[in-house]
């Protein structure tokens, strides 16, 4: 268990750094943030896929399919739509909404996987569901009068940014779910090959979706100067720490973390990368969170952990008769 607990926690810091990108190159289109990250991925994959050679082989067609399901949708289209929302709405409210993910992928293994992992109880579930919404509206109302605040503010594009933030919820509650159906299925195999799996199965669609971005940038008349922006220099070396440091070693340690503990329970584990998120965000504002975001993080917190103390209860399995 606390090994399991440590590798979350690992991984954690690391995927905090992928809300630091948007906010570092804010005129960066989150399509181009997306796909430089992964291709920053797929490429530092490669060699490892190399030192790896003998265990990838032992992948058959079935697993290299599943791991382009996850490589587009927990990879590519989840960090489009958090580049997007973190762009739109800043840094602290779209991490307070990703921030909902530990429960709402501990509410929907509950329902999915509770014959293989075990039932939590609805109610004992209730009192932490209701900390994190209040969380996340203590979090919400300091935003929204920064917004009110702020010359010039755009209230539909910050409601854009919540929007976002939410399919990226829907999108990294599928992520894990599979993610973990397939590493609990193959006991046997290593999770640093299933990370490096995904790495390569992600470079090819990167490098598609960066020649359709250029063409399509080229076709509309952006002067925007691809293929790697105004800050070259910078947006390259940024996007090879997100993708070794967030990709690759995040998504090592999450598996390791994935292989030792209940589908359930890992899943809440993600507040980690919820809290890393939150100071970095602070961090480049400058300034220290006022009491009301201090508070919904507290919330937020006593919410998660108020669902860590509740164990999977068995569940009965029906013997019919003849």
């Amino acid at each position: 268990m606390w090994i399991g607990t440590l590798y979350a926690l690992a991984a954690g810091l690391m995927w905090g750094l992928v809300f630091v990108g948007p906010l570092l190159l804010p005129e960066y289109p989150a399509a181009l943030q997306s796909v430089g990250r992964y291709l920053a991925f797929g490429l530092i994959a490669l060699p490892l896929a190399w030192m790896d050679r003998a265990a990838l082989r032992r992948l058959g067609r079935a697993d290299w399919i599943e791991a382009l399901k996850l490589a587009a949708i927990g990879n590519l289209l989840y960090y489009l739509c958090l580049a997007g929302a973190i762009q739109r709405a800043g840094g602290p409210l779209p991490t307070m909404i990703i921030g909902t993910l530990p429960v709402v992928i501990a509410v929907t293994a509950n329902l999915r996987n509770h014959r293989r992992d075990g039932r939590l109880p609805w109610l004992r579930l209730l009192p932490s569901l209701l900390l994190i919404a209040a969380g996340i509206g203590c979090v919400n109302q300091v935003e929204l009068q920064a917004l009110r605040a702020a010359p010039g503010s755009d209230p539909t594009r910050y409601l854009q940014g919540a929007a976002l933030a939410v399919i990226a919820v829907a999108c990294w509650t599928w992520y894990p779910l599979r993610n973990a159906d397939w590493l609990r299925a193959h006991p046997d195999r290593s999770p640093r090959t299933w990370a490096t799996a995904q790495g390569v199965a992600t470079l090819p669609m990167a490098l598609l979706g960066y020649a359709l971005l250029w063409i399509g940038m080229l076709a509309s008349g952006s002067d925007f100067a691809m293929p790697f922006g105004p800050r070259p220099g910078f947006f390259i070396a940024l996007m090879a720490t997100i993708g070794l440091f967030a990709s690759w070693l995040g998504t090592l340690c999450w598996n390791e973390s994935s292989q030792r503990l209940p589908t359930a329970l890992v899943g809440q584990l993600i507040v980690f990368e919820t809290l890393a998120a939150l100071t970095y965000a602070f961090m480049l504002r400058g300034r220290m969170p006022g009491p009301l975001t201090l508070l919904g993080v507290a919330l937020l917190i006593a919410g998660v952990l108020w669902a860590m103390r509740i164990r999977p209860e068995p569940v009965a399995v029906e013997v019919h008769g003849a």
